[in-house]
C-alpha cells in the first residue's frame, strides 16, 4: 500500500494514537502478549541487535531499566511492537499520531519517518546525553497539581528570582497539572510555594530534569546525531511535542526534535487539537495508561483506550472497528 493510500485511510477514521514516555515502563511488560504474538519477540529481538545489547531482557528483567539511556530505547521498542500487533490484528490507522517526550519517537517510527534501528540508536545517545548533562542529584522534576499554567510559570520566576539555578514549566500534561525541572533545590521551591498557594506537588522519581534549559548541552551534541540520521516526513500525521502541530518539513522536524530536549511539552494542546479535529477515539500504543487517563478528561473523547495487555488490545480492537465502522 503507497503511503498516499495510507494517508487517504488515516483521514477518514477519527482515531487518534499516543506514545507514552519515560516512567510508563513496567518490569515484566508486554509479557503475556508475547506468549500469543511471536512479533513481539521479534521486535525487540530486531531493535537489539541495532543498539547491541537484550531490550527484551531489560525489559523482564528490570535490570537498568531506571537507567534512562536503557529505559528510552525499551519504551520506544514496547510501542512499535504493540503498534505492530495493532496492524496484525487488522487494527485502523489513525487519523493522528502524538508521543509524550520520548514517545515522539515512537510515533515517528509507526508513522514511517524513523527506522526502528535507527530509533533506538537515536534513543539510547538521547539518554546518555540527557544523563551526562546533569550531574546525579543536581537536577529534580516535580507535578503541580490544582493550579493554572500561569500561576506555575509566575511560581518558577519567583523561585529564580529567590536564588541561583532555574526552575521552569517542562510539561503541560492537562489542565491543573503542570511539571516543572529544574535544580533541585528551586524544584524544591516551586512545591513550597505551590503548596503555600493551594495547589499540590509531588517530586517525581527521575534521575534527570528534562524538558528545561539544564538539557540544553545535551541538545547540542543530540544535533549531530540527528542530523546524519534517515528521517522523512510521517505518512500519517506526527503533532510534535513543542508546538502541538505536524512539521511542514524535514528540517522543521529535525529542529522540533533538538529543542523538545530543553522546550516544554505541549500535551495539553496536543490533546485539545485532536479534539478539535474531530477525534473522538483515542489509543495509547505503549506499556501502562498514563496518557489515556489524561484523554479520558477532554469532553469530546469518546473512548481513551490502552493496548499494554491481551485483554486491552482486545477491547480497543473491538471498540474502534466498530466505531469506524469495520465491523458490525
Amino acid at each position: 500500500m503507497s503511503a498516499q493510500q495510507l494517508e487517504q485511510i488515516a483521514q477518514a477514521t477519527k482515531t487518534a494514537f499516543v506514545f507514552p514516555g519515560q516512567g510508563s515502563q513496567k518490569v515484566g511488560m508486554l509479557a503475556d502478549l508475547a506468549e500469543e504474538f511471536s512479533s513481539i519477540r521479534a521486535t525487540f529481538a530486531e531493535a537489539s541487535e541495532a543498539v547491541g545489547f537484550d531490550l527484551w531482557h531489560i525489559a523482564q528483567s528490570g535490570e537498568g531499566l531506571d537507567q534512562t539511556e536503557f529505559t528510552q530505547p525499551v519504551l520506544l521498542t514496547a510501542s512499535i511492537a504493540l503498534w505492530r500487533v495493532w496492524l496484525e490484528l487488522g487494527g485502523v490507522k489513525p487519523k493522528y499520531m502524538a508521543g509524550h517526550s520520548l514517545g515522539e519517537y515512537s510515533a515517528l517510527v509507526a508513522a514511517g519517518s524513523l527506522s526502528l534501528g535507527d530509533a533506538v540508536k537515536l534513543v539510547n545517545l538521547r539518554g546518555k546525553f540527557m544523563q551526562d548533562a546533569v550531574p546525579q542529584g543536581v537536577g529534580a522534576m516535580a507535578a503541580i497539581l490544582g493550579l493554572d499554567d500561569d500561576k506555575v510559570i509566575e511560581l518558577c520566576a519567583q523561585a529564580t528570582e529567590a536564588a541561583e539555578g532555574s526552575v521552569e514549566a517542562a510539561n503541560y500534561n492537562a489542565k491543573g497539572q503542570v511539571v516543572v525541572a529544574g535544580n533541585k533545590d528551586r524544584v524544591e521551591a516551586v512545591m513550597a510555594l505551590a503548596k503555600e498557594n493551594g495547589g499540590k506537588a509531588i517530586a517525581l522519581p527521575v534521575s534527570v530534569p528534562s524538558h528545561c534549559s539544564l538539557m540544553k548541552p545535551a541538545a547540542e551534541q543530540f544535533a549531530s546525531a540527528l542530523a546524519q540520521t534517515a528521517i522523512e516526513l510521517p505518512h500519517v500525521a506526527v503533532l510534535q511535542n513543542v508546538s502541538a502541530e505536524a512539521a511542514a518539513d524535514v528540517n522543521t522536524l529535525r529542529d522540533a526534535l533538538t529543542a523538545q530536549l530543553y522546550q516544554s511539552v505541549q500535551w495539553t494542546k496536543t490533546l485539545q487539537f485532536l479534539q478539535d479535529e474531530g477525534v473522538e477515539y483515542i489509543v495509547e500504543c505503549g506499556p501502562g495508561n498514563v496518557l489515556s487517563n489524561l484523554a479520558k478528561r477532554l469532553p469530546n473523547i469518546e473512548k481513551a483506550l490502552p493496548l499494554d495487555t491481551k485483554s486491552r488490545m482486545e477491547d480497543a480492537l473491538n471498540v474502534v472497528l466498530v466505531a469506524e465502522g469495520k465491523i458490525a
